[in-house]
C-alpha cells in the first residue's frame, strides 16, 4: 500500500463504488422476481400466466422507457423540477452506467406495484402504456425532486437553523408513494372484479388466491430484496463511515420488519381489523410495510426507534387496507395497503425518529421544520402522480382499452391473452379435455366424427350379417355421445368431466 499513489487510491474508491451499486442493483433486481410469485399466487389460476409476463415485462419496459427518457429527466443535468440530458445514454460518462443501473432497478419496483393493484382484469395494451409512462416521465421527475442533487426538495431552505430539506433515504415517497398513489388511481377507475362487492348486500367477498405457497415464497425474497434496495441507497462503500450507514440501514430495515410482522399478525388475530386467524398472508404483508415505512430513514435511526416505526407501520396496513375495502376500490395484493399506507408513514417518521434533530429526541425548531417539509415532499409527491395517473387511466379508460370484456374476466386472461394456461389440464391426466377442446380449435373435430362414424356403421353391418362382434347391434344405431360431441363440443367435454371417463 505504501507504493499506491493517491491518484490511483481514489480510482480504486472510484471502482469500489461502482462495483457495489452494481451488486447492490443486482439484489434489487431480483424483487422482480418476488412480485411475480407474490402476484401470481395472490391471483386465480386462470390469471397466472397474464400476471407473470406482466411482472417480467415490468423490467423490459423500464429497461426500455427508463434508458430512453427516464434516467434523463431524474438525474442529467437540468434545474430543480427536471433533468433533460442523457437521453438514451448520450454523452453521459462512464462511471454514471453503474448508477444509471441501481437506479433503473428502483425504477422498475415502482412501475410492478401498480400491476398487483389491477390484476385479473385490466387489458394488456393498457399495462404497457401505464408502465411505459411510470417509469419513463412520472417517476423520474420525483426522483429529480428528490435525488439528484438539484431537485427543489433535496435542495430545501435556508433557515435560522440552516438549511432543511426533505428527506427520503431509500425511497418511501420516492418509490412506494409514487407507486401506490398509481395503484390507487388504476384500481380505482377500472373498478373492482366482477364479484368482489355486492351492491344490494353491502357485502364484500374474499377472492383468494390460488396458491400460498407461491406468496410466501414470493415475499421471502421480497424481504431479501429489501435488505440490498435499503442498504444500497447509502451508494457508495469506499467512504469513512460508509460500511456503518449500510449495517445501520440493514439493521433497522429488519427490526422495523420483524416488529411490523409481529403486530400485524395479532391485530389480525384479536379481530380489530380480520378474522381473528393466524393469517399468514397478512402477516407477510405486514412485514414488507415495515420495510417500506424504514425506506425513509432507515440510516438516520436508533434500533428502538426502528421498533417503533415498525409498530405503527402495521397500524397503518391495517387501517388502510380497511378503507380501500370501505371505498369499494379493488386491490388484490393490497398493493396499496403496504406502499401508500407504509410510504406515507415512512415520510412522515423521519420527521419524528431521527436521532440526530427528530421531535421525540430534540422537540426543537429545527425538528418542526423538518416536519413541515415531510409534509410537503408528501402532498405534492401525491398531487403529482394522482394527477397524471388519473389522467392516464381516465383517458385509456374513455378509449375502451383499460378493462378486459365481462366474459373474458370470468373465464381468465391465460387462454385467450396468450394460449398459455398455467396449469393445462392434461398435465394432470385429463387430456381427453383438452384433446376436444384443440380439436374444435384445429378444425380437425369434422375428420374425426367422419371416422368415428364410419366405423361405427361397418361395425353394425358386420354383427347384422352375423360376421361381426362390436358394441352396436343394428344398423342406423345412433351413439348419444357422438351426437354428443357433434352438436355440442362444450356439453361433451362437461359430461367427459363429470363421468371422469378418457376419450
Amino acid at each position: 500500500m505504501a507504493n499506491v499513489t493517491r491518484e490511483e487510491f481514489e480510482t480504486l474508491k472510484v471502482e469500489l463504488n461502482q462495483f457495489f451499486l452494481l451488486v447492490m442493483g443486482m439484489i434489487v433486481y431480483l424483487m422482480q422476481c418476488g412480485f411475480a410469485f407474490l402476484e401470481a399466487g395472490s391471483v386465480r389460476s386462470k390469471n397466472s400466466t397474464n400476471i407473470l409476463i406482466k411482472n417480467l415485462l415490468d423490467s423490459f419496459v423500464a429497461g426500455v422507457a427508463y434508458w430512453v427518457f427516464g434516467f434523463a429527466f431524474a438525474f442529467g443535468p437540468g434545474n430543480k423540477f427536471i433533468g433533460y440530458e442523457y437521453f438514451a445514454s448520450a454523452h453521459m460518462p462512464d462511471v454514471q452506467f453503474a448508477t444509471f443501473f441501481f437506479q433503473y432497478v428502483f425504477a422498475a419496483t415502482a412501475a410492478t406495484i401498480v400491476s398487483g393493484a389491477l390484476a385479473e382484469r385490466c387489458e394488456f395494451v393498457a399495462y404497457f402504456v401505464y408502465s411505459f409512462l411510470i417509469t419513463s416521465f412520472i417517476y423520474p421527475v420525483v426522483t429529480h425532486w428528490v435525488w439528484s442533487g438539484e431537485g427543489w426538495l433535496s435542495g430545501g431552505m435556508e433557515y435560522d437553523v440552516g438549511k432543511v430539506a426533505y428527506k427520503d433515504f431509500a425511497g418511501s415517497g420516492v418509490v412506494h408513494v409514487v407507486g401506490g398513489t398509481a395503484a390507487f388511481m388504476g384500481a380505482l377507475i377500472i373498478g373492482p372484479r366482477i364479484g368482489r362487492f355486492h351492491s344490494e348486500s353491502n357485502t364484500t367477498l374474499d377472492i383468494r388466491g390460488h396458491s400460498v405457497p407461491f406468496a410466501a415464497m414470493g415475499g421471502f425474497i421480497l424481504l431479501f430484496g429489501f435488505l440490498a434496495f435499503n442498504g444500497g441507497s447509502e451508494l457508495s462503500i469506499s467512504n469513512p463511515g460508509n460500511g456503518a450507514n449500510v449495517a445501520l440501514s440493514v439493521v433497522n430495515t429488519i427490526i422495523s420488519g420483524s416488529v411490523s410482522a409481529f403486530f400485524t399478525m395479532l391485530l389480525q388475530k384479536t379481530g380489530l381489523f380480520g378474522n381473528q386467524r393466524w393469517s399468514l398472508l397478512t402477516t407477510l404483508n405486514g412485514a414488507l410495510t415495515g420495510m417500506v415505512a424504514a425506506c425513509a430513514g432507515c440510516n438516520v435511526y436508533y434500533p428502538w426507534g426502528a421498533a417503533i416505526l415498525g409498530f405503527v407501520a402495521a397500524i397503518c396496513y391495517k387501517i388502510t387496507s380497511w378503507l380501500m375495502v370501505k371505498m369499494k376500490v379493488d386491490d388484490p395484493l393490497d398493493a396499496v395497503a403496504v406502499h401508500f399506507g407504509g410510504g406515507t408513514w415512512g415520510v412522515i417518521a423521519v420527521a419524528f425518529l431521527n436521532k440526530d434533530n427528530g421531535i421525540l429526541l430534540k422537540w426543537d425548531q429545527e425538528s418542526g421544520l423538518q416536519l413541515a417539509w415531510q409534509l410537503a415532499g408528501f402532498v405534492a409527491i401525491v398531487l403529482w402522480t394522482g394527477f397524471l395517473s388519473l389522467l392516464m387511466f381516465g383517458i385509456l379508460r374513455l378509449a375502451g382499452i383499460l378493462r378486459v370484456s365481462e366474459d373474458m374476466e370470468r373465464k381468465g386472461l391465460d387462454i385467450p391473452k396468450h394460449g398459455e394456461p398455467a396449469y393445462p389440464l392434461e398435465s394432470y391426466g385429463h387430456g381427453h379435455i383438452e384433446k376436444v377442446l384443440r380439436m374444435v380449435e384445429s378444425g380437425q373435430l369434422q375428420y374425426y366424427m367422419q371416422g368415428y362414424t364410419q366405423n361405427n356403421g361397418e361395425a353394425a353391418n358386420n354383427t347384422v350379417n352375423g360376421s361381426g362382434g362390436g358394441n352396436v347391434v343394428q344398423p342406423g344405431y345412433e351413439n348419444p355421445e357422438v351426437e354428443m360431441l357433434q352438436q355440442n363440443p362444450n356439453d361433451y367435454v362437461h359430461h367427459r368431466e363429470v363421468e371422469n371417463t378418457p376419450l
